[in-house]
Protein backbone atom coordinates (compact mmCIF):
# COMPACT_ATOMS: atom_id res chain seq x y z
CA UNK A 1 0.00 0.00 0.00
CA UNK A 2 1.46 3.12 -0.75
CA UNK A 3 1.85 5.83 1.94
CA UNK A 4 -0.15 8.89 2.59
CA UNK A 5 1.14 12.29 0.46
CA UNK A 6 3.86 14.21 1.52
CA UNK A 7 3.60 14.87 5.31
CA UNK A 8 6.73 16.76 5.55
CA UNK A 9 6.48 19.69 8.71
CA UNK A 10 5.11 22.94 7.09
CA UNK A 11 4.75 21.42 3.37
CA UNK A 12 0.99 20.98 2.83
CA UNK A 13 -0.45 18.45 0.96
CA UNK A 14 -1.39 20.43 -2.28
CA UNK A 15 -4.56 18.83 -4.37
CA UNK A 16 -5.89 19.60 -7.87
CA UNK A 17 -9.33 18.58 -9.22
CA UNK A 18 -9.77 19.20 -12.79
CA UNK A 19 -13.56 19.02 -13.99
CA UNK A 20 -15.92 20.63 -16.41
CA UNK A 21 -18.81 22.64 -15.79
CA UNK A 22 -21.74 21.01 -14.22
CA UNK A 23 -19.46 18.11 -12.48
CA UNK A 24 -19.50 19.69 -9.22
CA UNK A 25 -15.67 20.62 -8.99
CA UNK A 26 -16.22 23.08 -6.71
CA UNK A 27 -18.26 20.99 -4.42
CA UNK A 28 -15.58 18.33 -4.17
CA UNK A 29 -13.05 21.38 -3.69
CA UNK A 30 -15.38 22.71 -0.87
CA UNK A 31 -16.01 19.07 0.89
CA UNK A 32 -12.12 18.88 0.92
CA UNK A 33 -11.67 22.09 2.57
CA UNK A 34 -14.51 21.29 5.19
CA UNK A 35 -13.44 17.72 5.94
CA UNK A 36 -9.78 19.24 6.79
CA UNK A 37 -10.98 21.94 8.90
CA UNK A 38 -13.08 19.96 11.02
CA UNK A 39 -10.28 18.48 11.61
CA UNK A 40 -8.02 20.73 12.55
CA UNK A 41 -5.79 21.44 9.42
CA UNK A 42 -5.25 24.89 7.73
CA UNK A 43 -7.12 24.39 4.42
CA UNK A 44 -6.91 27.31 1.00
CA UNK A 45 -9.05 26.80 -2.39
CA UNK A 46 -9.01 28.78 -5.75
CA UNK A 47 -10.30 28.21 -8.69
CA UNK A 48 -8.63 28.51 -12.36
CA UNK A 49 -10.61 28.72 -15.25
CA UNK A 50 -9.79 26.54 -18.26
CA UNK A 51 -10.37 26.09 -21.99
CA UNK A 52 -14.08 27.00 -23.41
CA UNK A 53 -13.12 24.12 -25.59
CA UNK A 54 -13.88 21.95 -22.99
CA UNK A 55 -17.44 22.97 -21.82
CA UNK A 56 -15.55 25.30 -19.17
CA UNK A 57 -12.96 23.35 -17.83
CA UNK A 58 -11.62 24.32 -14.27
CA UNK A 59 -8.67 23.64 -12.14
CA UNK A 60 -9.77 23.84 -8.59
CA UNK A 61 -6.35 23.97 -6.71
CA UNK A 62 -5.84 23.23 -2.90
CA UNK A 63 -3.38 23.38 -0.50
CA UNK A 64 -3.87 21.98 3.20
CA UNK A 65 -1.62 22.14 6.36
CA UNK A 66 -1.47 20.24 9.60
CA UNK A 67 -2.77 22.81 12.18
CA UNK A 68 0.16 20.94 14.71
CA UNK A 69 2.47 22.58 12.03
CA UNK A 70 0.56 25.85 11.97
CA UNK A 71 0.83 25.97 15.68
CA UNK A 72 4.51 24.85 15.73
CA UNK A 73 5.44 27.86 13.35
CA UNK A 74 3.70 30.46 14.93
CA UNK A 75 1.87 31.60 12.11
CA UNK A 76 -0.54 31.15 9.05
CA UNK A 77 0.71 30.14 6.19
CA UNK A 78 1.21 31.60 2.83
CA UNK A 79 -0.02 29.28 0.11
CA UNK A 80 -0.29 29.34 -3.46
CA UNK A 81 -3.02 29.93 -5.84
CA UNK A 82 -2.28 27.64 -8.48
CA UNK A 83 -1.05 24.57 -8.90
CA UNK A 84 3.17 23.93 -10.29
CA UNK A 85 4.29 21.20 -12.60
CA UNK A 86 6.03 18.71 -10.68
CA UNK A 87 4.76 20.07 -7.27
CA UNK A 88 1.41 18.49 -6.97
CA UNK A 89 0.53 15.65 -4.53
CA UNK A 90 -2.85 14.47 -5.46
CA UNK A 91 -4.91 14.54 -9.00
CA UNK A 92 -8.42 14.18 -9.65
CA UNK A 93 -10.09 14.33 -12.92
CA UNK A 94 -13.74 14.03 -13.49
CA UNK A 95 -12.97 13.12 -17.44
CA UNK A 96 -10.73 11.13 -18.76
CA UNK A 97 -8.98 14.19 -21.21
CA UNK A 98 -9.14 16.18 -17.88
CA UNK A 99 -6.62 13.96 -17.03
CA UNK A 100 -4.62 13.89 -19.97
CA UNK A 101 -4.96 17.60 -19.44
CA UNK A 102 -3.27 17.64 -16.05
CA UNK A 103 -0.41 15.11 -17.69
CA UNK A 104 0.15 18.04 -20.10
CA UNK A 105 0.33 20.83 -17.88
CA UNK A 106 3.18 18.69 -16.19
CA UNK A 107 1.04 18.42 -12.94
CA UNK A 108 1.62 14.65 -12.39
CA UNK A 109 4.80 13.08 -11.71
CA UNK A 110 6.02 9.51 -11.48
CA UNK A 111 7.51 10.19 -7.99
CA UNK A 112 5.00 12.08 -6.16
CA UNK A 113 1.28 12.20 -7.85
CA UNK A 114 -1.56 10.18 -7.35
CA UNK A 115 -4.11 10.73 -9.76
CA UNK A 116 -7.66 9.61 -9.52
CA UNK A 117 -9.63 9.78 -13.42
CA UNK A 118 -12.72 8.65 -14.19
CA UNK A 119 -12.30 6.85 -17.48
CA UNK A 120 -15.45 8.19 -19.05
CA UNK A 121 -15.95 10.59 -22.15
CA UNK A 122 -17.54 13.95 -22.54
CA UNK A 123 -16.12 15.40 -26.05
CA UNK A 124 -14.61 18.71 -26.68
CA UNK A 125 -16.07 20.98 -29.16
CA UNK A 126 -12.69 19.91 -31.67
CA UNK A 127 -14.09 16.34 -31.67
CA UNK A 128 -17.97 16.72 -32.40
CA UNK A 129 -17.62 19.46 -35.31
CA UNK A 130 -14.05 17.18 -37.01
CA UNK A 131 -15.01 16.54 -40.58
CA UNK A 132 -14.24 12.85 -39.65
CA UNK A 133 -13.93 10.59 -36.51
CA UNK A 134 -12.44 13.37 -34.58
CA UNK A 135 -12.71 11.69 -31.49
CA UNK A 136 -9.58 11.19 -29.32
CA UNK A 137 -8.52 7.48 -28.19
CA UNK A 138 -8.97 7.38 -24.60
CA UNK A 139 -6.11 4.70 -24.34
CA UNK A 140 -3.58 6.51 -24.99
CA UNK A 141 -4.19 8.80 -22.23
CA UNK A 142 -4.35 5.64 -19.73
CA UNK A 143 -1.52 4.10 -20.90
CA UNK A 144 0.81 7.30 -20.45
CA UNK A 145 -0.60 7.96 -16.90
CA UNK A 146 -0.14 4.52 -15.97
CA UNK A 147 3.71 5.90 -16.21
CA UNK A 148 3.12 9.30 -15.63
CA UNK A 149 1.69 9.04 -12.10
CA UNK A 150 3.51 7.23 -8.97
CA UNK A 151 -0.10 5.24 -8.57
CA UNK A 152 -2.85 5.99 -10.93
CA UNK A 153 -6.67 5.19 -10.45
CA UNK A 154 -8.88 4.79 -13.13
CA UNK A 155 -12.58 3.52 -13.73
CA UNK A 156 -16.31 5.05 -14.54
CA UNK A 157 -17.18 7.32 -11.65
CA UNK A 158 -19.53 9.00 -13.73
CA UNK A 159 -21.52 5.65 -13.92
CA UNK A 160 -20.81 4.91 -10.45
CA UNK A 161 -22.63 7.96 -9.47
CA UNK A 162 -25.31 7.66 -11.71
CA UNK A 163 -25.82 3.80 -10.22
CA UNK A 164 -26.27 5.44 -7.05
CA UNK A 165 -28.66 7.99 -8.01
CA UNK A 166 -26.04 10.65 -7.44
CA UNK A 167 -23.40 13.00 -9.11
CA UNK A 168 -19.79 12.34 -9.98
CA UNK A 169 -18.30 15.16 -7.23
CA UNK A 170 -19.58 12.30 -4.22
CA UNK A 171 -18.05 9.25 -6.48
CA UNK A 172 -15.06 11.30 -6.91
CA UNK A 173 -14.51 12.29 -3.07
CA UNK A 174 -15.06 7.94 -2.27
CA UNK A 175 -12.21 7.01 -4.94
CA UNK A 176 -9.83 9.58 -2.75
CA UNK A 177 -10.93 8.25 0.10
CA UNK A 178 -10.31 4.66 -0.96
CA UNK A 179 -6.87 5.73 -2.02
CA UNK A 180 -5.51 6.43 1.10
CA UNK A 181 -4.09 10.00 -0.63
CA UNK A 182 -5.02 11.99 1.92
CA UNK A 183 -4.76 11.21 6.14
CA UNK A 184 -8.39 11.43 7.19
CA UNK A 185 -10.85 8.43 7.99
CA UNK A 186 -13.61 7.33 6.16
CA UNK A 187 -15.63 8.45 8.92
CA UNK A 188 -14.41 11.72 8.50
CA UNK A 189 -15.30 11.55 5.05
CA UNK A 190 -18.58 10.34 5.37
CA UNK A 191 -19.65 12.68 7.78
CA UNK A 192 -18.57 15.81 5.66
CA UNK A 193 -21.36 14.83 3.28
CA UNK A 194 -23.54 14.50 6.04
CA UNK A 195 -22.82 18.30 6.87
CA UNK A 196 -23.83 19.85 3.29
CA UNK A 197 -27.33 18.42 4.14
CA UNK A 198 -28.32 17.86 0.57
CA UNK A 199 -29.01 14.51 -1.10
CA UNK A 200 -27.04 12.84 1.54
CA UNK A 201 -28.38 9.47 1.08
CA UNK A 202 -27.87 9.20 -2.03
CA UNK A 203 -24.42 11.07 -2.23
CA UNK A 204 -23.20 8.76 0.33
CA UNK A 205 -23.91 5.44 -1.94
CA UNK A 206 -22.06 7.15 -4.68
CA UNK A 207 -19.66 7.59 -1.95
CA UNK A 208 -19.37 3.89 -1.18
CA UNK A 209 -18.98 2.98 -4.68
CA UNK A 210 -16.57 5.07 -5.03
CA UNK A 211 -14.33 3.96 -2.50
CA UNK A 212 -15.23 0.27 -2.99
CA UNK A 213 -13.32 0.73 -6.55
CA UNK A 214 -11.15 2.71 -5.34
CA UNK A 215 -9.72 0.54 -2.52
CA UNK A 216 -9.87 -2.29 -5.05
CA UNK A 217 -8.74 -0.94 -7.88
CA UNK A 218 -5.88 -2.97 -9.70
CA UNK A 219 -2.35 -1.85 -9.45
CA UNK A 220 -2.17 -1.58 -13.83
CA UNK A 221 -5.06 0.37 -14.87
CA UNK A 222 -7.44 -1.59 -17.45
CA UNK A 223 -7.63 -0.53 -20.88
CA UNK A 224 -11.00 0.43 -21.90
CA UNK A 225 -12.61 -1.85 -24.44
CA UNK A 226 -13.65 0.12 -27.58
CA UNK A 227 -15.15 -2.85 -29.89
CA UNK A 228 -18.53 -2.53 -30.88
CA UNK A 229 -21.03 -5.26 -30.46
CA UNK A 230 -22.13 -6.58 -34.42
CA UNK A 231 -25.78 -6.16 -34.24
CA UNK A 232 -27.67 -8.82 -34.14
CA UNK A 233 -29.78 -10.04 -37.62
CA UNK A 234 -32.80 -11.33 -36.72
CA UNK A 235 -34.30 -14.30 -38.76
CA UNK A 236 -38.50 -13.14 -37.83
CA UNK A 237 -40.07 -9.96 -37.53
CA UNK A 238 -43.90 -9.68 -36.66
CA UNK A 239 -44.69 -7.53 -39.24
CA UNK A 240 -45.20 -9.54 -42.73
CA UNK A 241 -43.97 -6.46 -44.94
CA UNK A 242 -40.82 -6.66 -42.65
CA UNK A 243 -40.29 -9.92 -42.84
CA UNK A 244 -40.54 -10.10 -46.22
CA UNK A 245 -37.56 -7.44 -46.26
CA UNK A 246 -35.84 -9.48 -43.91
CA UNK A 247 -36.39 -12.66 -46.36
CA UNK A 248 -34.39 -10.50 -48.93
CA UNK A 249 -31.42 -9.67 -46.46
CA UNK A 250 -30.66 -13.31 -45.76
CA UNK A 251 -31.63 -15.45 -49.26
CA UNK A 252 -29.63 -12.27 -51.35
CA UNK A 253 -26.55 -10.63 -49.80
CA UNK A 254 -23.30 -12.49 -48.09
CA UNK A 255 -23.20 -13.11 -44.27
CA UNK A 256 -20.83 -10.22 -43.86
CA UNK A 257 -23.01 -7.25 -44.89
CA UNK A 258 -26.45 -8.74 -43.44
CA UNK A 259 -25.79 -6.81 -39.65
CA UNK A 260 -25.30 -3.08 -41.65
CA UNK A 261 -27.97 -3.94 -44.35
CA UNK A 262 -31.11 -4.77 -41.55
CA UNK A 263 -29.38 -1.59 -39.44
CA UNK A 264 -29.98 0.89 -42.96
CA UNK A 265 -33.47 -1.02 -43.24
CA UNK A 266 -34.31 -0.07 -39.30
CA UNK A 267 -33.21 3.01 -40.15
CA UNK A 268 -35.24 4.10 -43.41
CA UNK A 269 -38.02 2.45 -41.84
CA UNK A 270 -37.65 4.82 -38.89
CA UNK A 271 -36.67 7.95 -41.31
CA UNK A 272 -39.72 7.42 -43.78
CA UNK A 273 -41.11 4.14 -44.24
CA UNK A 274 -41.27 0.20 -45.50
CA UNK A 275 -41.53 1.36 -49.01
CA UNK A 276 -38.31 3.50 -48.47
CA UNK A 277 -36.25 0.85 -47.10
CA UNK A 278 -37.48 -1.72 -50.16
CA UNK A 279 -36.05 0.75 -52.26
CA UNK A 280 -33.26 1.03 -50.14
CA UNK A 281 -32.93 -3.10 -50.84
CA UNK A 282 -33.49 -2.32 -54.38
CA UNK A 283 -30.32 0.17 -54.75
CA UNK A 284 -28.22 -2.95 -52.75
CA UNK A 285 -29.53 -5.87 -55.00
CA UNK A 286 -27.85 -3.74 -57.66
CA UNK A 287 -24.22 -3.07 -56.28
CA UNK A 288 -24.21 -6.78 -55.08
CA UNK A 289 -25.22 -8.00 -58.71
CA UNK A 290 -21.90 -5.69 -59.00
CA UNK A 291 -19.82 -7.40 -56.93
CA UNK A 292 -20.92 -10.68 -58.16
CA UNK A 293 -19.75 -9.88 -61.25
CA UNK A 294 -16.18 -8.19 -60.48
CA UNK A 295 -14.42 -9.48 -57.76
CA UNK A 296 -16.36 -9.16 -54.75
CA UNK A 297 -15.69 -12.70 -53.63
CA UNK A 298 -12.02 -12.17 -53.09
CA UNK A 299 -12.50 -8.86 -50.98
CA UNK A 300 -15.43 -10.53 -48.59
CA UNK A 301 -17.64 -8.66 -50.47
CA UNK A 302 -15.74 -5.24 -49.71
CA UNK A 303 -18.54 -3.22 -52.15
CA UNK A 304 -22.27 -4.51 -51.04
CA UNK A 305 -20.20 -4.21 -47.24
CA UNK A 306 -19.14 -0.35 -47.48
CA UNK A 307 -22.21 0.18 -50.12
CA UNK A 308 -25.00 -1.18 -47.20
CA UNK A 309 -24.48 1.76 -44.94
CA UNK A 310 -23.43 4.70 -47.08
CA UNK A 311 -26.50 4.47 -49.39
CA UNK A 312 -28.53 4.17 -45.89
CA UNK A 313 -27.05 7.58 -44.79
CA UNK A 314 -27.10 8.65 -48.27
CA UNK A 315 -31.03 8.53 -48.28
CA UNK A 316 -31.70 9.38 -44.27
CA UNK A 317 -30.05 12.71 -45.31
CA UNK A 318 -30.63 15.55 -42.60
CA UNK A 319 -33.32 18.25 -43.51
CA UNK A 320 -35.77 20.35 -41.33
CA UNK A 321 -38.28 17.69 -41.39
CA UNK A 322 -36.18 15.33 -39.62
CA UNK A 323 -34.51 17.69 -37.24
CA UNK A 324 -37.83 18.84 -35.93
CA UNK A 325 -38.92 14.73 -35.46
CA UNK A 326 -35.92 14.05 -33.56
CA UNK A 327 -36.50 17.34 -31.69
CA UNK A 328 -40.16 16.21 -30.28
CA UNK A 329 -39.64 12.87 -29.79
CA UNK A 330 -40.08 11.59 -26.34
CA UNK A 331 -36.96 9.42 -25.82
CA UNK A 332 -34.96 13.38 -26.23
CA UNK A 333 -36.61 14.67 -23.44
CA UNK A 334 -36.41 11.63 -21.00
CA UNK A 335 -32.76 11.76 -22.48
CA UNK A 336 -32.12 15.96 -21.25
CA UNK A 337 -34.27 15.33 -18.03
CA UNK A 338 -31.67 12.56 -17.03
CA UNK A 339 -28.69 14.91 -18.11
CA UNK A 340 -29.65 17.71 -15.70
CA UNK A 341 -31.26 15.67 -13.09
CA UNK A 342 -35.07 16.68 -12.95
CA UNK A 343 -36.67 15.73 -9.74
CA UNK A 344 -40.49 14.41 -9.48
CA UNK A 345 -42.34 16.98 -9.82
CA UNK A 346 -40.14 19.66 -11.82
CA UNK A 347 -41.09 20.83 -15.16
CA UNK A 348 -38.34 20.51 -17.69
CA UNK A 349 -38.06 23.51 -20.35
CA UNK A 350 -36.12 23.36 -23.53
CA UNK A 351 -34.99 25.91 -25.58
CA UNK A 352 -33.78 25.21 -29.29
CA UNK A 353 -31.90 28.04 -30.99
CA UNK A 354 -33.19 27.24 -34.91
CA UNK A 355 -31.31 28.76 -37.60
CA UNK A 356 -32.48 27.43 -40.77
CA UNK A 357 -30.92 28.93 -43.92
CA UNK A 358 -32.77 29.92 -47.24
CA UNK A 359 -31.77 26.79 -48.67
CA UNK A 360 -33.70 24.14 -45.59
CA UNK A 361 -37.10 26.72 -45.86
CA UNK A 362 -37.10 25.73 -49.92
CA UNK A 363 -35.80 22.35 -49.52
CA UNK A 364 -39.24 21.92 -47.44
CA UNK A 365 -41.81 23.04 -50.44
CA UNK A 366 -42.41 21.31 -53.68
CA UNK A 367 -40.08 21.03 -56.22
CA UNK A 368 -41.25 24.38 -58.53
CA UNK A 369 -42.90 26.17 -55.26
CA UNK A 370 -39.23 25.68 -53.60
CA UNK A 371 -37.20 26.38 -57.14
CA UNK A 372 -39.36 29.97 -57.78
CA UNK A 373 -38.62 30.57 -54.03
CA UNK A 374 -35.01 30.37 -54.26
CA UNK A 375 -34.89 33.10 -56.89
CA UNK A 376 -37.74 35.31 -55.83
CA UNK A 377 -37.47 38.60 -54.13
CA UNK A 378 -39.86 37.37 -51.17
CA UNK A 379 -36.78 34.38 -50.34
CA UNK A 380 -34.58 37.86 -50.35
CA UNK A 381 -36.68 39.09 -47.46
CA UNK A 382 -37.21 35.70 -45.89
CA UNK A 383 -33.52 35.24 -45.94
CA UNK A 384 -32.68 38.79 -44.29
CA UNK A 385 -34.76 37.59 -41.36
CA UNK A 386 -33.38 34.15 -40.82
CA UNK A 387 -30.29 35.63 -40.26
CA UNK A 388 -30.23 36.10 -36.81
CA UNK A 389 -31.80 32.57 -35.80
CA UNK A 390 -34.66 31.75 -33.73
CA UNK A 391 -35.41 30.52 -30.25
CA UNK A 392 -37.86 27.90 -29.82
CA UNK A 393 -39.11 26.65 -27.02
CA UNK A 394 -39.99 23.13 -27.67
CA UNK A 395 -40.83 22.29 -24.03
CA UNK A 396 -43.50 24.56 -24.40
CA UNK A 397 -47.18 24.13 -26.65
CA UNK A 398 -46.62 26.51 -29.26
CA UNK A 399 -43.03 25.72 -29.52
CA UNK A 400 -43.94 21.80 -29.84
CA UNK A 401 -46.50 22.15 -31.81
CA UNK A 402 -44.47 24.55 -34.26
CA UNK A 403 -41.71 21.46 -34.45
CA UNK A 404 -44.46 18.28 -34.54
CA UNK A 405 -46.16 19.74 -37.65
CA UNK A 406 -43.08 20.22 -38.94
CA UNK A 407 -42.12 16.65 -38.69
CA UNK A 408 -45.80 15.51 -39.96
CA UNK A 409 -44.25 16.56 -43.26
CA UNK A 410 -42.56 13.72 -43.54
CA UNK A 411 -45.33 12.01 -45.67
CA UNK A 412 -44.92 14.41 -48.24
CA UNK A 413 -40.92 14.29 -48.40
CA UNK A 414 -40.98 12.51 -51.65
CA UNK A 415 -42.25 15.85 -53.23
CA UNK A 416 -39.96 18.27 -51.66
CA UNK A 417 -36.98 20.27 -53.44
CA UNK A 418 -34.52 18.66 -50.81
CA UNK A 419 -35.93 15.36 -51.64
CA UNK A 420 -35.60 15.84 -55.74
CA UNK A 421 -31.88 17.10 -55.02
CA UNK A 422 -30.81 14.25 -52.97
CA UNK A 423 -32.82 12.10 -54.78
CA UNK A 424 -30.32 12.99 -58.18
CA UNK A 425 -26.98 12.96 -56.13
CA UNK A 426 -27.57 9.62 -55.16
CA UNK A 427 -28.52 8.66 -58.41
CA UNK A 428 -25.40 10.27 -59.95
CA UNK A 429 -23.46 8.59 -57.52
CA UNK A 430 -24.93 4.61 -57.70
CA UNK A 431 -24.20 5.80 -61.66
CA UNK A 432 -20.85 6.50 -61.17
CA UNK A 433 -19.97 3.18 -59.30
CA UNK A 434 -21.80 0.98 -61.40
CA UNK A 435 -19.30 2.66 -64.69
CA UNK A 436 -15.78 2.58 -62.38
CA UNK A 437 -16.69 -1.13 -60.81
CA UNK A 438 -15.96 -2.72 -63.95
CA UNK A 439 -12.64 -1.24 -64.84
CA UNK A 440 -11.29 -0.60 -61.14
CA UNK A 441 -12.91 -2.68 -58.26
CA UNK A 442 -10.91 -1.30 -55.62
CA UNK A 443 -11.34 2.33 -56.78
CA UNK A 444 -15.16 1.83 -56.43
CA UNK A 445 -15.08 0.75 -53.30
CA UNK A 446 -13.39 3.68 -52.22
CA UNK A 447 -16.03 5.84 -54.38
CA UNK A 448 -18.53 4.30 -52.12
CA UNK A 449 -16.46 5.62 -49.01
CA UNK A 450 -16.16 9.23 -50.25
CA UNK A 451 -20.17 9.89 -49.35
CA UNK A 452 -19.10 9.89 -45.85
CA UNK A 453 -18.70 13.00 -46.34
CA UNK A 454 -22.01 14.49 -46.83
CA UNK A 455 -23.70 14.42 -43.61
CA UNK A 456 -25.41 17.16 -41.53
CA UNK A 457 -27.23 20.36 -42.70
CA UNK A 458 -26.76 23.69 -43.12
CA UNK A 459 -23.02 24.56 -43.31
CA UNK A 460 -21.91 21.37 -42.10
CA UNK A 461 -23.80 19.60 -45.54
CA UNK A 462 -22.42 22.75 -47.59
CA UNK A 463 -18.73 22.05 -46.70
CA UNK A 464 -19.16 18.76 -46.60
CA UNK A 465 -20.74 18.31 -49.91
CA UNK A 466 -18.23 20.43 -51.38
CA UNK A 467 -15.80 17.83 -50.23
CA UNK A 468 -17.73 14.48 -51.72
CA UNK A 469 -17.82 16.72 -54.95
CA UNK A 470 -14.48 17.01 -55.55
CA UNK A 471 -13.60 13.89 -54.33
CA UNK A 472 -15.54 12.32 -57.05
CA UNK A 473 -14.49 14.77 -59.91
CA UNK A 474 -11.10 13.62 -59.19
CA UNK A 475 -11.85 9.53 -59.11
CA UNK A 476 -13.82 10.02 -62.06
CA UNK A 477 -10.62 11.62 -63.58
CA UNK A 478 -8.40 9.30 -62.53
CA UNK A 479 -9.78 6.41 -63.62
CA UNK A 480 -7.70 4.12 -65.50
CA UNK A 481 -4.63 5.12 -62.83
CA UNK A 482 -3.03 1.84 -61.20
CA UNK A 483 -2.74 3.55 -58.17
CA UNK A 484 -6.26 5.48 -58.37
CA UNK A 485 -7.60 3.97 -55.07
CA UNK A 486 -4.83 4.82 -53.00
CA UNK A 487 -4.50 8.04 -54.24
CA UNK A 488 -8.64 8.69 -53.61
CA UNK A 489 -8.11 7.34 -49.82
CA UNK A 490 -5.12 9.86 -49.30
CA UNK A 491 -7.75 12.74 -50.44
CA UNK A 492 -10.24 11.39 -48.52
CA UNK A 493 -8.07 11.10 -45.61
CA UNK A 494 -7.72 15.16 -45.86
CA UNK A 495 -10.79 15.87 -46.41
CA UNK A 496 -11.72 14.30 -42.79
CA UNK A 497 -9.24 16.06 -41.02
CA UNK A 498 -9.83 19.35 -42.38
CA UNK A 499 -12.88 21.42 -41.53
CA UNK A 500 -12.07 24.04 -45.05
CA UNK A 501 -12.12 22.42 -48.63
CA UNK A 502 -8.71 24.57 -49.76
CA UNK A 503 -5.85 22.16 -48.55
CA UNK A 504 -8.29 18.66 -50.14
CA UNK A 505 -8.61 21.23 -53.50
CA UNK A 506 -4.84 21.93 -53.53
CA UNK A 507 -4.11 18.23 -52.74
CA UNK A 508 -6.50 16.78 -55.54
CA UNK A 509 -5.09 19.28 -58.68
CA UNK A 510 -1.57 18.19 -57.17
CA UNK A 511 -2.58 14.39 -57.67
CA UNK A 512 -4.15 14.58 -60.92
CA UNK A 513 -0.91 16.67 -62.31
CA UNK A 514 1.15 13.73 -60.79
CA UNK A 515 3.36 11.88 -62.89
CA UNK A 516 1.32 8.57 -62.95
CA UNK A 517 -1.63 11.14 -64.20
CA UNK A 518 0.38 11.78 -67.05
CA UNK A 519 1.68 8.49 -67.81
CA UNK A 520 -2.93 7.33 -68.03
CA UNK A 521 -2.73 10.72 -70.20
Amino acid sequence: MDSPANLIPSNPIKIAVLAMGGQGGGVLADWIVDMAEHAGWWAQTTSVPGVAQRTGATIYYLEIVPGEDIARAGHAPTLALMPTPGDVDLIVAAELMEAGRAMQRGLVTPDRSVLISSSHRSYAIDEKTAPGNGIADPNKVIEVARDAAKRFICFDLQATAEKAGSVISASLFGAIAGSKALPFTRDQFEATIRRAGVGVEASLRAFALGFDGAANAPARAPSIDLSRPESDVPMSAPNKRVQALLDRVHTGFPAQARPMLVAGLRRLIDYQDLAYAREYLDHMAAIRQLDVQYGGEKTDWALTCSAARYVAVAMSYDDVIRVADLKTRGARFERVGQEVGVKEGQQLYIVDFMHPRLEEICGTLPVKMGRWLENAPLGKFIERRLTRGKRLQSGKLLGFLSLYCMAGMRRWRRSTLRHRSEAASLAQWLDLIARIAPRDYALAVEVVECRRLVKGYSDTHARGGGKYRTLIQTAEAMLGRPDAAQALRDLRATALAEVQCAPLERQAAETLQSPAAARTA
